[in-house]
Parts: C-alpha cells; structure tokens; sequence
C-alpha cells in the first residue's frame, strides 16, 4: 500500500479577515495542505512562527504594526519557508524579500493553480517568483551594488556563465552566444554551483550580486 503523502502545515498572516478566509478555504481544498495558524500583522505572524513551527508562511507585505519585510528581518525558524503575497511590490522590496530569507513572492491577484504549485515547489527547496514579478525581480538583480568581490576559483569562462544568469539569459541563450554547446553550459553551471554552494539560477545572481562577481548593469 502506498505511503500517504506527507501533510503540508500552512499559516497564513494578512491583516484581512475576508481574503484570508478565502485563502484558508482554498488551500484545505487541496489534499495534503492544512492551514494550522492564522494572523492579522507581523506581530503575530512571528509569534505562530515560533510556537506552531508551520512548513510555509503565505505572508502579506503591507500589514500593521509590522509589515511582511519587517517580519521577514526577525524570523529565526529556518524550518518554515515563507512565501510572500502581496497586492504590489517595488523590486528594491522583491530583491531585499529573497535576501532575508523569503522562498516566493506572488501577487495576490495570481492563479489558484501558481500558488498551490508553489507552495509544493518550496517545499521540494526551490523558489516561487511569479512571472508578474519576475522582471522586476531581474531589473533589482542587475541594479543591485556588488560588494568587494571574491572570486571562489571560478574560471573565466565560468564568470561569463555567472554573468549571463544575472542579466537573466537562459541555457539556450548562452550556449549560442558564447557559441558552446548546450551540455557544456550545464557542465560548467553544475560546477559554479559547487563552487558558490547555491542550488538554483535565482539564487546564483542574488549571489553573484551580492558577492560581487559581477558588476552591476
């Protein structure tokens, strides 16, 4: 017989009553999520963090008393990954989200379907940006000021790959422009990965900004 899948323990902080029903309503919907703890602010939002320890936090920016970045700044459980919904994000606000911690940020206005996928692809360790944001999040990326740089004994063929993940090139764009192949893009990712100890593109050129390994556009 089939192992049950594991129970996704969800919270919820918006200091809306109506939405946050709605948003309660929708996830217990969906088999494997449980929505263990509500809050109106950040306030609360870092209390339930801390006593009922929940998988993901769906977090709202603009809150009273403490908004979403704020809280981000002061919550210390590694354990839950926090997502942020919002209704508008500046991207000095996205890029600085991703810093303190933040596994996604949707707009509040995004399909049913992007978040509950989210919710499963930051569980499995990986980012939620959606596309709403997603260009403003590469526009804060290439703007953001590198700081004194060290080099983590990359190659200069991999400091081209590292540059061309900020200016938010994909394999394929690489490949032709640096006309290699596309295996040997991977190849030589797989080893800037090892190298900078990062997992995925997002977090190699919030890396790559803040490390200084490539200069700002």
């Amino acid at each position: 017989m089939a192992e049950a899948p594991r129970l996704i323990r969800i919270a919820i902080a918006d200091d809306h009553p109506i939405f946050r029903d709605g948003l309660k309503r929708l996830l217990e919907s969906e088999p494997g999520f449980k929505v263990v703890a509500e809050g109106a602010d950040g306030v609360e939002a870092t209390r339930l963090v801390r006593e009922v320890r929940p998988d993901v936090l769906l977090l709202d920016i603009a809150m009273p008393r403490m908004g979403g970045l704020e809280t981000l700044m002061t919550l210390e459980v590694e354990s839950t990954r926090v997502i942020l919904l919002t209704a508008a994000v500046e991207p000095a606000e996205l890029l600085q989200a991703v810093q303190l911690g933040a596994r996604g940020v949707l707009l509040k206005e995004s399909a049913t379907r992007q978040l509950i996928d989210g919710i499963h692809r930051v569980m499995e360790g990986k980012y939620l940006i959606g596309t709403e944001v997603a260009d403003d999040l590469a526009q804060a990326v290439r703007h953001a000021v590198p700081q004194q740089p060290r080099q983590y004994g990359l190659t200069a063929r991999e400091f081209e790959i590292v540059s061309a993940i900020v200016a938010g090139q994909s394999n394929r764009d690489i490949a032709e422009h640096l006309s290699i192949s596309l295996q040997t893009v991977k190849h030589h990712l797989t080893s800037v990965f090892d190298k900078t100890g990062v997992s995925t593109r997002l977090e190699l050129a919030l890396f790559a900004i803040r490390q200084g390994l490539v200069d700002a556009q």
